[in-house]
């Protein structure tokens, strides 16, 4: 599966509560979660963002709590991945539990600029700056985690494993 967006640059650090601010956590809706989706990072963010664009960031994305909204909130916004020098272990782990796929890739973060056309290949890792003509390499995301996020994520996957 191949993903195609823009680029929205964020720096290093950028915790739960930049991601999806504590004030907003009182429901767990994901229309309502993506509505303030990287709110108190980029104010504006859902705003400007389209369908299918990929956020890329510097070291430590996802740092913090270990809220799983985090990750609802910007796959709902409608963002198609995530790139990263480095990720907080415990968003990694809910990213791929919520259906998100996110790539460790310090390479794709560093060479891509906002606003450049970004492609992600999961089976492959490849990572291509179209704007700029570059590649970049990733851990490609095995199968059975792909499957895991065609499926919506672990706790949709789960069912779909029980119905069949």
């Amino acid at each position: 599966m191949s993903m195609k967006g823009k680029a929205w640059k964020f720096g290093a650090d950028i915790d739960t509560d930049a991601i999806i601010p504590a004030r907003y956590l009182n429901t767990s809706d994901p229309a309502e979660l993506a509505k303030h989706c990287m709110e108190d990072a980029d104010k504006d963010f859902v705003k400007k963002m389209k369908a299918g664009d990929i956020i890329v960031a510097d070291k430590n994305f996802g740092c913090g709590s270990s809220r799983e909204h985090a990750p609802i909130s910007i796959k709902a916004a409608g963002v198609s991945c995530v790139i990263a020098k480095t990720f907080a272990r415990i968003f990694y782990r809910n990213s791929f539990n919520m259906g998100l796929p996110i790539f460790e890739c310090p390479e794709a973060s560093t060479g891509i600029r906002e606003g450049d056309e970004v492609e992600v290949d999961m089976a492959t890792g490849v990572i291509k700056n179209v704007t700029k003509g570059e590649t970049y390499q990733a851990q490609p995301i095995p199968p059975f985690m792909r499957e895991l996020i065609a499926d919506g994520g672990l706790m949709k996957h789960v069912m779909k494993k029980r119905a069949a």
